[in-house]
């Protein structure tokens, strides 16, 4: 079966830096997008960036843009997010998520595959 797993959350000061990873098993993962997704308390999960695995195109939030950079090593089947400049408001637990590839890379409700998420707390 699918698994993902993320790592590398915890807590830093504003204007830190995180490297966040999401490690995949179970299938061939070469026409999937591998994203990245955050909910904070009181709020619904929002898209922050995904990757497609095969081509290595690339889409952010607005919010992250110019901060967070998305990459994978197809190798080992592992796909990081870079998050700099960290804000307060970037406090969440991050998502890892896999999906099909088709329209809508950003769209939530195509992602069918879910990791247990990490924490990230960005204090001011």
């Amino acid at each position: 079966q699918v698994q993902l797993v993320e790592s590398g959350g915890g807590l830093v000061q504003a204007g830190g830096s995180l490297r966040l990873s999401c490690t995949a098993s179970g299938r061939s993962f070469s026409n999937y997008y591998l994203g990245w997704f955050r909910q904070a308390p009181g709020k619904e999960r929002e898209f922050v960036a995904t990757i497609s695995w095969r081509g290595g195109s690339t889409y952010y939030a607005d919010s992250v843009k110019g901060r967070f950079t998305i990459s994978g090593d197809n190798a080992k089947n592992t796909v990081f997010l870079q998050m700099n400049s960290l804000k307060p408001e970037d406090t969440a637990v991050y998502y890892c998520a896999a999906r099909g590839i088709g329209t809508v890379p950003t769209a939530r409700a195509a992602y069918n595959y879910w990791g247990q998420g990490t924490q990230v707390t960005v204090s001011s």
